[in-house]
């Protein structure tokens, strides 16, 4: 799958909190096709659209 990042946030966020999803989420209610995918080797959350699906 080839995809385009969007936003990157950092893995270690304060307990309860999800900004890569809270963002995403408001790519999507906007009509974006975001999805949040996690990045092991520099443990983060990215936030990506798949190649050619973004409105």
């Amino acid at each position: 799958m080839s995809a385009k990042v969007l936003e990157r946030f950092p893995a270690g966020a304060p307990r309860g909190s999800w900004p890569a999803e809270e963002y995403a989420a408001r790519l999507r209610a906007e009509g974006e096709p975001a999805t949040v995918v996690m990045d092991l080797e520099s443990d983060s959350f990215l936030v990506v659209v798949a190649a050619g699906e973004r409105v």
